[in-house]
């Protein structure tokens, strides 16, 4: 970097935590605010601190760019509420988390009302890609996004920074993206579960070693795959049961508005769903790489089941066209 960034950041969870630690290591200077304290960590490396969110606007220089790394549903509404009552005209709101785009839509619309601009930012590589080069994909007016972009490039892997189209476009390509995922994760899953019910004595760990170098279906993924499932000794010690937080549901939902089939991706779900009173491997291996790409739990989480059930706020905009042929 040729000069100075610095940004403000609302939430220091995984990847807000994760992402701040680049930026510190980068040479940015870097706000942050999160309610249950500031990773200690994260003050000796030079986070600045905020015990509320005007105390960080007053720490920001304007024109000031806020991130927001917070569950998605009502808890965004209420920050956005907050924030429009302590930035200035012309600050740039972040949503880097997995909020609905129709409710990014909504939220931009608030914004601008206050001389506000929100960009909403689809953010994936899991909490490593945070920590070294994440991958993001950004949705807004192109000024705003053109202001964010230099930090955005700089805490990205390579090639990994895209300006996807404007406003709510962030937030669809990551929808679309964590669909893709799932439909990945269910292949693979079944395949470990042919593996494991085999009559052959395999060596499950080293296929898995063979299939990320050089085969087609070599992915970050499946290198997940081969290094739990030696680091766990094998499946049976990860709970089948596989929490997640219901992004591709709105999706699917999006998905019979549009009436595009995504069969693929629907059924993901739907097996998804029969992990929870199921005991079959493939489950074992979708909760193994969760886990090894985004913390995600092994087994129950009721804060992540209730993440779930609130996390979109709006329903589908009915100006969006409906169907292919219209």
């Amino acid at each position: 970097m040729t000069e100075t960034h610095e940004f403000g950041i609302i939430g220091l969870g995984k990847i807000g935590r994760a992402l701040s630690g680049q930026a510190l290591e980068k040479g940015m200077r870097v706000v942050g605010f999160d309610i249950a304290g500031i990773p200690r960590d994260l003050q000796e490396a030079g986070l600045v601190a905020a015990d509320n969110l005007q105390s960080l606007s007053h720490r920001l220089s304007a024109p000031r760019i806020v991130f927001l790394y917070i569950p998605a549903g009502p808890v965004v509404d209420n920050v956005v509420d907050e924030l429009t009552s302590v930035l200035q005209t012309g600050d740039i709101v972040v949503d880097g988390g997995n909020s609905y785009w129709g409710d990014s839509l909504r939220r931009h619309a608030r914004l601008a009302e206050r001389g506000l601009h929100l960009v909403d930012l689809g953010t994936s590589g899991g909490i490593e890609g945070a920590r070294r080069g994440a991958c993001f994909m950004a949705g807004g007016e192109r000024e705003p996004v053109e202001r964010v972009q230099p930090i955005l490039r700089a805490l990205a892997v390579e090639g990994g920074y895209v300006h996807a189209g404007p406003p709510g476009a962030g937030h669809f390509a990551k929808l679309v993206h964590n669909g893709i995922e799932f439909g990945m994760l269910q292949a693979i899953g079944e395949g470990i579960d042919l593996l494991k019910q085999s009559r052959f004595p395999l060596d499950i760990a080293d296929i898995l070693r063979c299939w990320g170098n050089g085969s087609v279906i070599r992915s970050w993924l499946v290198t997940l795959m081969e290094e739990i499932y030696r680091a766990k000794g094998g499946l049976e010690a990860v709970e089948p049961y596989i929490e997640d937080t219901g992004e591709v549901d709105w999706l699917i939902n999006d998905a019979l508005h549009m009436e595009v089939p995504i069969p693929v991706i629907a059924l993901a779900v739907m097996q998804l769903y029969t992990s929870r009173d199921d005991k079959q491997y493939w489950a074992r291996a979708i909760a193994m790489m969760r886990h090894g790409f985004g913390g995600h739990p092994f087994g129950r989480d009721q804060a992540i089941a209730e993440e779930r059930r609130i996390g979109r706020v709006g329903q589908f905009p009915s100006e969006w066209p409906v169907g292919k042929h219209t």
